[in-house]
């Protein structure tokens, strides 16, 4: 296995046995020196054992098939493990049968904490731990989570912990607005992954230019709409709403994530005073909202399709004669006609969409070969681009043979793909059975796409990390990367930033890489013991805040706020979801759609349909069914929760201000048995 020269100089310490943090762009070769390092970890030791952690499923697989597996196979055994493989629930044996297992950060995490004796193990099982993308390591994130046990280990004396090595194009500036801010960034992730030293390349950067090549950049600001009769529309009976709730100083920012922020707490304190007119009217304002964004980045078309799509279904799921119910309703009705009519002109059509043809139609013209992906902010978003694209009869002249890329994780608001429909569409992409892509950010980092001639940042506002990510995907020869938004907007005025922002990066990064050792040392320790004082301030704090006994807590519907059950009737399944176990809980529910695809295969359950209130239709959650036991899976933010001190609501169940039991399917067993005997 050959290495470039600036791959075997920043794995050097790695090869000493040193905690080290990888800064190479994305295509440069991160994983394949990590490789290197994990193949001579084992060669000299026998005792030696290697993870590989990643914090996406689908990259498990990709690095054993495309990586390890192939490199490795006759001297090594590597087991992928992820949330779909049978492999999952014996990870211990697993573990100790492989030299080298690769899985994400959760099952790792999962087996640490675990009692149970086929999943259990401890860190010190490993001798290695490569952690991919670990400019994830901060904050609340999974990595950090993991790094927490190995720092808490290693501040109690604990000696024989794994070697660190950590990989990243870009470990960011953690939104620092000052050179000190972004140095005490990086120093903070060095602190959290044990880090000896961040390792760019020095002595052979040549080397590293020749192999990544920058994309040529360019900004296609387009100016805004002369006239906007449609968002005008919009507006207009977004302010007919807030005159219905006798809101008369509403704010009149519409279209902006500033509203949107209000919105949300509007519908909060609507649900928290079960105000059902104020939280039914900010519902309904929030996709006016969303319709405003869509119509900002996509057609006309797109957003009135989505306002329309969504009063059918409320029509259809509700049917409801509420007096707030029919205003909205009729408020639709009486003005569809006239957006409707306002939507098929195309003088005031998108002007970012013209300019997005033109681009595609300039790399596509004149080559067969050429792969692009158009990076957009929402899955609405993504799919109406996609439909845009194939309803262009000059686009499909050109062969552009497109699909959507958009993240697996289930959503009752919007189509999400499940991981095998991940793959597919990569795997074409791969092939050149498809040569676009519009991705939502999943596609950024990580993801094994071939080298594309043009990337599009369409209308995105994000961080510098992401601009890195996304950019590094326009690697082939001459390729293009295409910065897409309205001139003098806050979009474009965030790309500058992050420009300035990757400089002061690189140099925090160089700043930290030339610290005296011994200063280095001294600091990362401070920030460690720091961490872990943090850390236990904050269980104690989280502690405290389960201040009420589940039975005191009722849980009421957030839409129509129905006492449904008490805390005491809940449990915590697998850690991870909340399931109702009394039986009369079935009175408030009925199951509303197909079996749920969530893409993958669980361990022990498989899933039901979607829940909804029997009252108000208003969605709950999801069916379980548990080694034969069906029971309602119920998600938090749909609820609110009458404790002894008023009303509150949560947007996850960790904040709940009472403790929940572990679900014991062997009590509830003989319990449901004992039931039906007395019955």
């Amino acid at each position: 296995m050959e290495l470039r020269d600036y791959q075997k100089e920043v794995i050097g310490p790695a090869l000493e046995g040193k905690n080290i943090l990888i800064c190479l762009p994305t295509g440069t070769g991160k994983t394949r020196a990590a490789l290197y390092v994990a193949m001579q970890h084992l060669e000299k030791n026998s005792n030696a054992k290697v993870a590989m952690i990643v914090n996406k499923v689908h990259l498990v697989n990709q690095h054993y098939s495309k990586e390890f597996q192939p490199i490795l196979k006759d001297r090594f055994k590597i087991t992928p493990i992820s949330g779909d493989s049978e492999e999952k629930g014996f990870f211990a044996h697993f573990v100790r049968e492989s030299d080298i297992v690769i899985c994400t950060a959760q099952i790792l995490l999962n087996a640490v904490t675990s009692n149970s004796e086929e999943k259990h193990v401890e860190l010190t099982d490993f001798t290695l731990l490569i952690i991919d993308e670990c400019h994830h390591t901060q904050k609340d994130a999974i990595y950090n989570k993991l790094m927490e046990v190995y720092l808490e280990k290693k501040l109690n004396g604990q000696s024989n912990l794994p070697q660190i090595l950590g990989l990243t194009a870009s470990p960011g500036t953690g939104g620092a607005s000052s050179f000190e801010k972004a140095v005490d960034h990086i120093l903070m992730i060095c602190a959290n992954l044990d880090t000896y030293k961040i390792m760019s390349p020095q002595t052979s950067i040549k080397d590293l230019e020749e192999k990544a090549k920058q994309p040529n950049k360019q900004y296609d600001l387009v100016p805004e709409r002369d006239t906007d009769p449609f968002g005008d529309k919009l507006k207009e009976l977004m302010a007919a709403i807030h005159e219905y709730m006798d809101d008369t100083e509403f704010i009149t920012n519409f279209g902006t994530q500033e509203y949107e922020q209000s919105i949300v707490l509007m519908e909060k304190d609507g649900a928290e005073a079960a105000d059902r007119r104020k939280r039914t009217c900010a519902i309904h304002l929030r996709k006016y909202n969303d319709a405003l964004f869509l119509h900002d980045t996509v057609r006309m078309k797109d957003a009135y399709d989505f306002l329309e799509e969504f009063y059918i279904m409320e029509k259809f799921l509700k049917n409801s004669t509420e007096a707030t119910d029919v205003f909205l309703y009729g408020l639709f009705n009486e003005n569809c006609d006239e957006l409707s009519e306002l939507c098929n002109n195309i003088e005031y059509e998108n002007p970012k969409l013209k300019r997005l043809e033109e681009i595609l139609k300039e790399h596509f013209q004149n080559s067969s070969t050429s792969h692009g992906i158009i990076f957009t902010r929402t899955r609405q978003s993504t799919y109406s681009l996609l439909e845009w694209i194939k309803s262009n009869a000059s686009l499909q002249d050109l062969n552009i043979k497109a699909a959507a890329l958009t993240g697996a994780g289930f959503s009752n608001q919007s189509k999400h793909m499940t991981q095998n429909e991940q793959k597919e569409v990569i795997q074409k992409f791969r092939e050149g059975y498809l040569n676009l892509l519009i991705s939502t950010s999943v596609a950024e980092e990580g993801l094994d796409i071939p080298e594309c001639n043009i990337v599009v940042r369409y209308g995105l506002m994000t961080n510098e990390i992401s601009m890195v990510q996304a950019r590094g995907r326009a690697r082939a020869e001459e390729s293009c990367y295409s910065f897409l938004a309205e001139s003098g907007g806050k979009e474009s005025r965030r790309e500058r930033t992050n420009e300035s922002l990757e400089e002061l990066m690189k140099q925090a990064i160089k700043y930290v890489q030339e610290m005296p050792e011994r200063e280095y040392q001294e600091k990362i320790k401070d920030l460690q013991r720091q961490s872990l004082n943090e850390r236990l301030v904050k269980q104690a704090k989280t502690e405290s805040q389960k201040k009420f006994a589940p039975s005191d807590v009722r849980v009421d519907c957030r839409n129509c706020s129905a006492a449904i059950c008490f805390g005491s009737d809940l449990r915590v399944m697998e850690y991870v979801h909340r399931v109702n176990i009394n039986p009369t809980f079935k009175e408030n529910y009925e199951e509303y759609s197909e079996p749920i695809n969530l893409g993958r295969k669980m361990e022990n359950w498989v899933p039901g349909g979607a829940i909804r209130c029997r009252l108000c239709k208003a969605h709950w959650g999801m069916i379980m069914i548990y080694r034969g036991v069906t029971l309602p899976s119920i998600t938090i933010k749909h609820f609110v929760l009458q404790t002894p001190e008023g009303p509150k609501t949560c947007k996850k169940w960790k904040d709940v201000p009472f403790s929940l039991e572990e679900f014991d399917y062997n009590t509830y067993n003989e319990d449901c048995l004992s039931d039906t005997e007395d019955d």
